[in-house]
């Protein structure tokens, strides 16, 4: 395991009380931004892990600034990702005695910032358009047959059943009285 060379800040919550694949898709959009983008990024998340992740990141950049003499403006998110914590296991009383499992599911969150002039950003240019690939003509459908086409491929139907012959039980004899 590789210990954080001295220009890396690393920050990280533990137990927090959100799903990692919720606070997954907060940590996406900021993965790559500087400081300031990725704190107006978060301001306007709705999401409540981005209530979470923004203290993270205060929390790293003030790290940042008191225990390495960096400048917080001047930082880049070089990493930031969630992994799964503990889950918490709980029972919900259901019908005919039954029980449901609730599995409240905590995460661990970890930020990684850099100096700019040191970061090598993972993120896309937007300037470059992706390539499109050429579209494949619609599929037509066939032309409708006539009617005397149809009939010759429809499926032969099947044949009728013969009509089920009852066995008549032989006639009992009548004795006579003779």
């Amino acid at each position: 395991m590789s210990t954080p060379g001295p220009q890396e800040v690393r920050a990280s919550a533990k137990w927090v009380r959100i799903t990692p694949r919720k606070a997954r898709l907060v940590v996406e959009h900021i993965r790559g931004r500087t400081v300031p983008e990725a704190r107006t990024v978060l301001a306007f998340t709705q999401r409540a892990a981005a209530r979470e992740v923004e203290k993270l990141l205060r929390s790293a950049v003030s790290n940042a600034e008191a225990n390495h003499g960096l400048i917080g403006d001047d930082l880049v998110v070089k990493a930031a990702y969630v992994d799964e914590g503990p889950m918490l296991k709980r029972w919900r009383a259901r019908a005919r005695g039954r029980s449901a499992r609730i599995r409240k599911r905590t995460c661990h969150i970890t930020l990684k910032l850099v100096p700019a002039a040191t970061a090598t950003t993972t993120r896309p240019t937007p300037e470059a358009p992706p390539e499109e690939k050429p579209r494949r003509a619609p599929r037509r459908k066939a032309a409708p047959k006539a009617k005397s086409e149809a009939k010759a491929e429809a499926k032969p139907k099947a044949k009728p059943k013969a009509a089920a012959t009852k066995k008549k039980a032989p006639a009992k004899k009548k004795e006579s009285d003779t």
